[in-house]
C-alpha cells in the first residue's frame, strides 16, 4: 500500500516560487498605476495626450498577463510557459520605458513629438465643418505637461514605474530559469 506522500512527488510551496513573486508584483503595480492614471483624467480633469492613451497599453497588457502568470505559477505550469509569460512582461514594460522616455523628451523639446498631437494644426476642412469641430474636439498636445511633482511628468512617473516592473519581471525570469 503506497502512502499519500509517496504518491505525491515533492511540492515546493507556490508562494517561493520566483515566477509567481515576480508576476504578482508586476500585475499588481500595473493595476495601481492604471488605477491612478483614471484617477487623474476622471477625477482631476487631467485629458491623456495621444501618446499618455499608447502609454496604457502595457499596462492593459501586463495586467491579465501577469495573473495569467501568477495562475500558471500556482498551478504548477511548465517552466518554460512560465518563462515565457515572465519575458513578455519584461519586454512589454521594458518598451513602455522606451515610450515613456520619447514622450518626456517631447515634453521637454529635446525632440519633436507625432504631429498629430504636438505639430502644427493642418487641414482644418471647410470653413462650415471648421465651427462644428471646434465645439467637439479638445486637443491635448503631448508637448505641454499638465502636472508634475518633483520635475516629472506622468510620462516621466511612467518611465520609472516601467523600468520597475521590466526589472521584477527579469528577475523573476532569472530566477526561473535557474531552478
Amino acid at each position: 500500500m503506497t502512502t499519500q506522500s509517496a504518491a505525491i512527488p515533492a511540492f515546493k510551496p507556490a508562494a517561493t516560487s520566483p515566477a509567481l513573486t515576480a508576476a504578482l508584483l508586476v500585475t499588481l503595480i500595473a493595476a495601481a498605476t492604471i488605477a491612478g492614471a483614471w484617477f487623474f483624467q476622471l477625477v482631476l480633469g487631467i485629458v491623456p495626450c495621444p501618446l499618455c492613451l499608447e502609454q496604457r497599453y502595457a499596462y492593459y497588457l501586463a495586467i491579465p498577463l501577469g495573473a495569467l502568470v501568477v495562475l500558471a505559477a500556482r498551478g504548477g505550469a511548465p517552466r518554460p510557459l512560465l518563462l515565457a509569460g515572465l519575458a513578455i512582461l519584461a519586454l512589454a514594460t521594458l518598451a513602455n520605458a522606451g515610450l515613456g522616455t520619447y514622450h518626456s523628451g517631447v515634453e521637454w523639446g529635446l525632440w519633436k513629438g507625432p504631429t498629430d498631437c504636438s505639430g502644427p494644426v493642418v487641414n482644418l476642412g471647410s470653413a462650415a465643418d471648421l465651427l462644428s469641430k471646434l465645439d467637439t474636439v479638445k486637443v491635448v498636445r503631448c508637448d505641454e505637461v499638465q502636472w508634475r511633482f518633483l520635475g516629472l511628468s506622468l510620462a516621466g512617473y511612467n518611465v520609472l514605474i516601467s523600468l520597475l516592473m521590466a526589472a521584477i519581471a527579469a528577475w523573476g525570469f532569472a530566477a526561473t530559469a535557474k531552478r
